[in-house]
Protein backbone atom coordinates (compact mmCIF):
# COMPACT_ATOMS: atom_id res chain seq x y z
CA UNK A 1 0.00 0.00 0.00
CA UNK A 2 1.40 3.75 -0.95
CA UNK A 3 2.50 4.99 2.50
CA UNK A 4 1.53 8.42 2.95
CA UNK A 5 4.01 10.98 3.99
CA UNK A 6 3.05 13.29 7.84
CA UNK A 7 4.28 16.48 6.89
CA UNK A 8 4.14 19.24 10.21
CA UNK A 9 4.43 23.05 9.59
CA UNK A 10 5.73 24.91 12.46
CA UNK A 11 3.53 27.61 13.14
CA UNK A 12 5.73 30.72 15.32
CA UNK A 13 4.35 33.50 16.81
CA UNK A 14 4.34 36.72 14.15
CA UNK A 15 3.93 34.01 11.27
CA UNK A 16 3.01 35.39 7.57
CA UNK A 17 -0.63 33.80 7.00
CA UNK A 18 1.22 33.33 2.93
CA UNK A 19 4.03 31.21 3.95
CA UNK A 20 1.94 29.28 6.84
CA UNK A 21 -0.60 27.91 3.97
CA UNK A 22 2.43 27.00 1.20
CA UNK A 23 2.83 23.45 2.38
CA UNK A 24 -0.89 22.74 2.91
CA UNK A 25 -1.93 24.42 -0.52
CA UNK A 26 1.27 22.78 -2.28
CA UNK A 27 1.26 19.46 -0.72
CA UNK A 28 -2.21 19.05 -0.14
CA UNK A 29 -2.78 18.81 -3.64
CA UNK A 30 -0.67 15.68 -4.34
CA UNK A 31 -2.99 13.15 -4.73
CA UNK A 32 -3.22 12.05 -0.85
CA UNK A 33 0.69 11.27 -1.00
CA UNK A 34 1.14 13.99 1.79
CA UNK A 35 -0.98 14.48 5.24
CA UNK A 36 0.01 17.89 6.34
CA UNK A 37 -0.37 18.93 9.99
CA UNK A 38 -0.23 22.51 11.54
CA UNK A 39 1.40 22.96 15.46
CA UNK A 40 2.71 25.55 17.53
CA UNK A 41 5.09 25.16 20.27
CA UNK A 42 2.82 25.28 23.11
CA UNK A 43 -0.29 24.35 21.39
CA UNK A 44 -1.85 27.87 21.81
CA UNK A 45 -3.00 29.92 19.13
CA UNK A 46 -0.55 32.49 17.57
CA UNK A 47 -0.55 35.77 16.34
CA UNK A 48 0.37 36.21 12.46
CA UNK A 49 2.11 39.24 11.00
CA UNK A 50 -1.23 40.39 9.87
CA UNK A 51 -4.18 41.57 12.06
CA UNK A 52 -6.20 37.92 13.34
CA UNK A 53 -4.28 35.17 14.98
CA UNK A 54 -4.60 31.27 13.86
CA UNK A 55 -5.86 28.19 16.19
CA UNK A 56 -3.56 24.76 14.96
CA UNK A 57 -5.15 21.73 16.12
CA UNK A 58 -2.02 20.34 17.68
CA UNK A 59 1.00 21.38 20.23
CA UNK A 60 4.65 19.98 19.57
CA UNK A 61 3.93 16.57 20.41
CA UNK A 62 2.76 15.77 16.75
CA UNK A 63 6.61 17.17 15.61
CA UNK A 64 7.73 14.05 17.00
CA UNK A 65 5.73 11.73 14.07
CA UNK A 66 6.88 14.02 11.34
CA UNK A 67 8.26 12.79 8.52
CA UNK A 68 9.09 16.11 7.12
CA UNK A 69 9.02 19.64 9.34
CA UNK A 70 8.18 22.78 7.41
CA UNK A 71 9.33 25.98 9.54
CA UNK A 72 7.63 28.85 8.56
CA UNK A 73 8.44 32.64 8.18
CA UNK A 74 8.18 35.52 10.22
CA UNK A 75 9.31 39.42 9.56
CA UNK A 76 12.90 40.33 10.36
CA UNK A 77 11.17 42.24 13.39
CA UNK A 78 10.67 38.84 15.21
CA UNK A 79 13.84 37.31 14.07
CA UNK A 80 15.54 35.62 17.07
CA UNK A 81 18.89 34.81 16.71
CA UNK A 82 18.88 33.28 20.17
CA UNK A 83 16.88 30.60 20.35
CA UNK A 84 13.79 30.41 22.69
CA UNK A 85 13.49 27.40 25.39
CA UNK A 86 9.94 26.63 23.61
CA UNK A 87 10.90 26.77 20.31
CA UNK A 88 14.31 24.36 21.28
CA UNK A 89 11.97 22.28 23.22
CA UNK A 90 9.71 21.96 20.47
CA UNK A 91 12.60 21.26 17.97
CA UNK A 92 13.76 18.32 20.34
CA UNK A 93 11.11 16.47 19.24
CA UNK A 94 12.16 16.00 15.55
CA UNK A 95 12.95 12.64 14.72
CA UNK A 96 16.63 12.50 13.46
CA UNK A 97 15.41 10.93 10.01
CA UNK A 98 13.16 13.77 9.79
CA UNK A 99 13.19 16.24 6.92
CA UNK A 100 13.49 19.76 7.61
CA UNK A 101 12.71 22.24 5.29
CA UNK A 102 12.27 26.30 6.12
CA UNK A 103 10.18 29.19 4.21
CA UNK A 104 12.43 32.98 4.26
CA UNK A 105 13.62 33.71 7.90
CA UNK A 106 12.78 30.39 8.89
CA UNK A 107 15.99 29.40 8.46
CA UNK A 108 17.26 31.92 11.21
CA UNK A 109 15.15 29.14 13.56
CA UNK A 110 17.62 25.92 11.83
CA UNK A 111 20.80 28.14 12.66
CA UNK A 112 19.93 29.01 15.78
CA UNK A 113 19.68 26.17 16.89
CA UNK A 114 22.76 24.66 15.45
CA UNK A 115 21.01 22.59 12.80
CA UNK A 116 23.02 24.16 10.10
CA UNK A 117 26.68 24.69 11.23
CA UNK A 118 28.81 23.65 8.39
CA UNK A 119 26.08 23.61 5.88
CA UNK A 120 25.19 25.53 2.65
CA UNK A 121 21.86 27.45 3.27
CA UNK A 122 19.69 30.34 2.29
CA UNK A 123 17.34 32.86 3.42
CA UNK A 124 15.83 36.33 2.13
CA UNK A 125 18.31 38.61 0.71
CA UNK A 126 17.06 41.64 2.87
CA UNK A 127 18.61 39.65 6.25
CA UNK A 128 21.16 38.27 4.68
CA UNK A 129 24.28 40.89 6.11
CA UNK A 130 22.46 39.79 9.02
CA UNK A 131 22.37 36.01 9.27
CA UNK A 132 26.16 36.12 8.11
CA UNK A 133 26.86 37.84 11.16
CA UNK A 134 24.78 35.77 13.77
CA UNK A 135 26.06 32.58 12.33
CA UNK A 136 29.52 32.67 10.59
CA UNK A 137 29.36 28.98 10.97
CA UNK A 138 26.71 28.51 8.33
CA UNK A 139 27.68 28.94 4.27
CA UNK A 140 24.62 31.58 3.09
CA UNK A 141 23.95 31.48 -0.51
CA UNK A 142 21.58 34.54 -0.76
CA UNK A 143 21.19 34.41 -4.67
CA UNK A 144 19.19 31.54 -5.34
CA UNK A 145 15.83 30.10 -4.59
CA UNK A 146 16.49 27.06 -2.39
CA UNK A 147 18.99 25.04 -0.78
CA UNK A 148 18.97 21.38 -0.31
CA UNK A 149 21.84 19.67 1.90
CA UNK A 150 21.39 16.63 2.93
CA UNK A 151 18.23 16.27 4.72
CA UNK A 152 18.09 20.33 5.36
CA UNK A 153 16.44 22.35 2.60
CA UNK A 154 16.21 26.39 2.98
CA UNK A 155 14.22 28.41 0.51
CA UNK A 156 14.20 32.19 0.51
CA UNK A 157 11.29 34.51 0.73
CA UNK A 158 7.61 34.05 -0.08
CA UNK A 159 6.66 32.50 -3.51
CA UNK A 160 10.16 30.48 -3.07
CA UNK A 161 8.50 28.48 -0.54
CA UNK A 162 5.78 27.08 -3.46
CA UNK A 163 8.95 26.29 -5.34
CA UNK A 164 10.37 24.30 -2.38
CA UNK A 165 7.32 22.09 -1.63
CA UNK A 166 7.19 21.31 -5.70
CA UNK A 167 11.09 20.85 -5.23
CA UNK A 168 9.58 18.20 -2.47
CA UNK A 169 6.82 16.42 -4.10
CA UNK A 170 9.23 16.16 -8.09
CA UNK A 171 12.21 14.33 -5.42
CA UNK A 172 9.69 12.19 -3.99
CA UNK A 173 7.44 11.32 -6.62
CA UNK A 174 8.56 12.78 -10.07
CA UNK A 175 8.05 15.78 -12.46
CA UNK A 176 4.65 14.82 -13.94
CA UNK A 177 3.14 14.71 -10.13
CA UNK A 178 4.76 17.57 -9.70
CA UNK A 179 3.47 19.08 -12.53
CA UNK A 180 0.08 18.33 -12.15
CA UNK A 181 0.43 19.70 -8.99
CA UNK A 182 1.18 22.83 -10.86
CA UNK A 183 -1.01 22.83 -13.09
CA UNK A 184 -4.02 22.35 -10.02
CA UNK A 185 -2.60 25.46 -8.04
CA UNK A 186 -1.79 27.78 -11.39
CA UNK A 187 1.60 28.36 -10.70
CA UNK A 188 5.31 27.60 -12.69
CA UNK A 189 6.03 24.17 -12.76
CA UNK A 190 9.94 24.64 -12.13
CA UNK A 191 11.92 27.62 -10.86
CA UNK A 192 15.46 26.20 -10.76
CA UNK A 193 16.87 26.56 -7.09
CA UNK A 194 20.00 28.00 -8.58
CA UNK A 195 17.88 30.63 -10.12
CA UNK A 196 18.44 34.43 -8.87
CA UNK A 197 16.29 35.25 -6.02
CA UNK A 198 15.35 38.74 -7.26
CA UNK A 199 15.32 40.13 -11.03
CA UNK A 200 17.00 43.78 -10.99
CA UNK A 201 14.33 44.64 -13.81
CA UNK A 202 10.98 43.12 -13.13
CA UNK A 203 8.89 45.00 -15.73
CA UNK A 204 9.90 45.63 -19.15
CA UNK A 205 10.17 49.02 -20.35
CA UNK A 206 6.47 50.96 -21.56
CA UNK A 207 5.98 49.34 -24.92
CA UNK A 208 8.62 46.78 -25.25
CA UNK A 209 7.82 43.57 -26.44
CA UNK A 210 8.03 40.53 -24.44
CA UNK A 211 9.80 37.61 -25.17
CA UNK A 212 7.14 35.15 -23.68
CA UNK A 213 6.30 33.79 -27.34
CA UNK A 214 9.59 33.31 -28.15
CA UNK A 215 10.41 30.92 -24.70
CA UNK A 216 7.21 29.18 -26.02
CA UNK A 217 8.20 28.30 -29.42
CA UNK A 218 11.25 27.52 -27.57
CA UNK A 219 10.07 25.06 -25.58
CA UNK A 220 8.19 23.38 -29.00
CA UNK A 221 11.74 22.91 -30.56
CA UNK A 222 14.42 21.84 -27.68
CA UNK A 223 15.91 19.44 -29.99
CA UNK A 224 16.84 21.68 -32.29
CA UNK A 225 19.57 23.59 -32.01
CA UNK A 226 18.93 27.14 -30.46
CA UNK A 227 21.62 29.92 -30.81
CA UNK A 228 20.94 32.83 -29.18
CA UNK A 229 21.03 34.69 -32.97
CA UNK A 230 17.75 32.37 -33.26
CA UNK A 231 15.50 33.00 -30.06
CA UNK A 232 16.45 37.26 -31.01
CA UNK A 233 15.16 36.58 -34.52
CA UNK A 234 12.09 34.90 -33.76
CA UNK A 235 11.21 37.55 -31.20
CA UNK A 236 12.51 40.25 -33.62
CA UNK A 237 14.91 41.69 -31.86
CA UNK A 238 18.93 42.29 -31.99
CA UNK A 239 20.61 39.67 -29.68
CA UNK A 240 21.77 41.89 -27.39
CA UNK A 241 18.04 43.55 -27.14
CA UNK A 242 17.10 39.94 -26.41
CA UNK A 243 19.19 39.29 -23.75
CA UNK A 244 19.20 41.72 -21.99
CA UNK A 245 15.23 41.51 -21.74
CA UNK A 246 15.15 37.92 -21.71
CA UNK A 247 17.58 38.17 -18.56
CA UNK A 248 14.56 41.19 -16.84
CA UNK A 249 11.72 38.91 -17.04
CA UNK A 250 13.02 35.38 -16.37
CA UNK A 251 16.43 36.05 -14.55
CA UNK A 252 18.62 34.20 -16.24
CA UNK A 253 20.47 34.52 -19.34
CA UNK A 254 18.83 32.54 -22.50
CA UNK A 255 21.34 29.67 -22.31
CA UNK A 256 20.97 28.54 -19.13
CA UNK A 257 17.54 28.74 -19.25
CA UNK A 258 17.40 26.77 -22.48
CA UNK A 259 19.70 24.14 -20.49
CA UNK A 260 17.59 24.45 -17.32
CA UNK A 261 14.44 22.80 -19.09
CA UNK A 262 16.59 20.92 -21.23
CA UNK A 263 17.06 19.00 -18.06
CA UNK A 264 13.77 19.76 -17.09
CA UNK A 265 12.54 17.13 -20.22
CA UNK A 266 14.97 14.68 -19.92
CA UNK A 267 14.08 14.53 -16.02
CA UNK A 268 10.83 13.89 -17.46
CA UNK A 269 11.30 11.30 -20.22
CA UNK A 270 13.96 9.15 -17.65
CA UNK A 271 10.86 8.40 -15.50
CA UNK A 272 8.24 8.00 -18.17
CA UNK A 273 9.77 6.18 -21.13
CA UNK A 274 12.34 3.32 -21.92
CA UNK A 275 14.33 5.37 -24.38
CA UNK A 276 17.99 4.83 -24.10
CA UNK A 277 20.12 7.58 -22.71
CA UNK A 278 21.46 8.83 -25.93
CA UNK A 279 17.47 8.47 -27.24
CA UNK A 280 16.64 11.55 -24.56
CA UNK A 281 19.51 13.08 -25.17
CA UNK A 282 18.44 13.86 -28.84
CA UNK A 283 14.98 13.98 -28.15
CA UNK A 284 15.91 17.37 -25.57
CA UNK A 285 19.11 18.96 -27.91
CA UNK A 286 21.47 17.61 -25.65
CA UNK A 287 24.37 16.33 -28.43
CA UNK A 288 25.52 13.41 -26.63
CA UNK A 289 24.75 11.56 -24.17
CA UNK A 290 27.91 12.06 -21.92
CA UNK A 291 26.31 15.49 -22.49
CA UNK A 292 22.89 14.62 -20.94
CA UNK A 293 24.75 12.79 -17.75
CA UNK A 294 27.11 15.69 -17.07
CA UNK A 295 24.46 18.33 -16.77
CA UNK A 296 21.69 15.37 -15.11
CA UNK A 297 24.58 15.13 -12.41
CA UNK A 298 25.10 18.92 -12.43
CA UNK A 299 21.82 19.63 -11.73
CA UNK A 300 21.42 17.01 -8.94
CA UNK A 301 24.07 14.78 -8.13
CA UNK A 302 23.16 11.82 -9.28
CA UNK A 303 23.75 9.52 -13.05
CA UNK A 304 20.28 9.31 -15.54
CA UNK A 305 20.31 5.69 -14.73
CA UNK A 306 20.04 5.98 -11.17
CA UNK A 307 17.73 8.84 -11.63
CA UNK A 308 15.48 6.42 -14.04
CA UNK A 309 15.72 3.75 -10.65
CA UNK A 310 14.72 6.10 -8.18
CA UNK A 311 11.57 7.10 -10.01
CA UNK A 312 10.02 4.91 -13.09
CA UNK A 313 7.38 2.53 -12.74
CA UNK A 314 8.33 -1.12 -11.50
CA UNK A 315 6.63 -3.91 -13.66
CA UNK A 316 4.04 -4.45 -10.85
CA UNK A 317 2.57 -0.62 -11.02
CA UNK A 318 3.65 2.54 -10.14
CA UNK A 319 6.57 2.79 -8.10
CA UNK A 320 6.74 5.40 -4.86
CA UNK A 321 10.26 6.55 -4.37
CA UNK A 322 11.06 4.88 -0.88
CA UNK A 323 13.03 7.38 1.43
CA UNK A 324 16.47 4.89 1.40
CA UNK A 325 15.94 6.29 -2.85
CA UNK A 326 15.48 10.01 -1.49
CA UNK A 327 18.40 10.08 0.57
CA UNK A 328 20.62 8.66 -1.64
CA UNK A 329 19.82 11.31 -4.38
CA UNK A 330 20.13 13.68 -1.72
CA UNK A 331 23.43 12.98 -0.63
CA UNK A 332 24.53 12.74 -4.10
CA UNK A 333 23.79 16.32 -3.91
CA UNK A 334 24.23 17.63 -0.91
CA UNK A 335 26.49 20.41 0.59
CA UNK A 336 25.89 22.38 -2.50
CA UNK A 337 23.32 24.35 -3.93
CA UNK A 338 20.15 22.66 -6.28
CA UNK A 339 21.16 24.29 -9.52
CA UNK A 340 21.46 23.60 -13.02
CA UNK A 341 24.87 24.80 -14.69
CA UNK A 342 24.17 26.50 -18.28
CA UNK A 343 26.18 25.86 -21.19
CA UNK A 344 26.73 28.44 -23.84
CA UNK A 345 24.10 30.34 -25.13
CA UNK A 346 24.83 29.28 -28.61
CA UNK A 347 23.93 26.26 -30.29
CA UNK A 348 23.21 22.88 -28.76
CA UNK A 349 24.19 22.04 -25.55
CA UNK A 350 27.60 20.13 -25.25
Amino acid sequence: MRRTERVVVLALDGVYPFELSIPHRILGAADGHYEVLTCTVDGQPVRTSADFTVTADHGPQVLATADTVVITAVPPARIAERLPDEVAAALARIPAHARIVSICTGAFVLAAAGLLDGRRATTHWHVAERFRRAFPRVTLDPDVLFVEDGRFLTSAGAASGVDICLHLVRSDHGSELANAVARRCVVPPFRDGGQAQYIEQPVPEQGAASTAGTRAWALGRLDEPLALADLAAHARMSPRTFARRFNDEVGLSPGRWIVQQRVARARHLLESSDLTVDQIAGRVGFATGASLRQHLHAAIGVSPQAYRRTFQAAPSGPATPGKADREAVAAAGAARPVEIRAGKDTGRSH
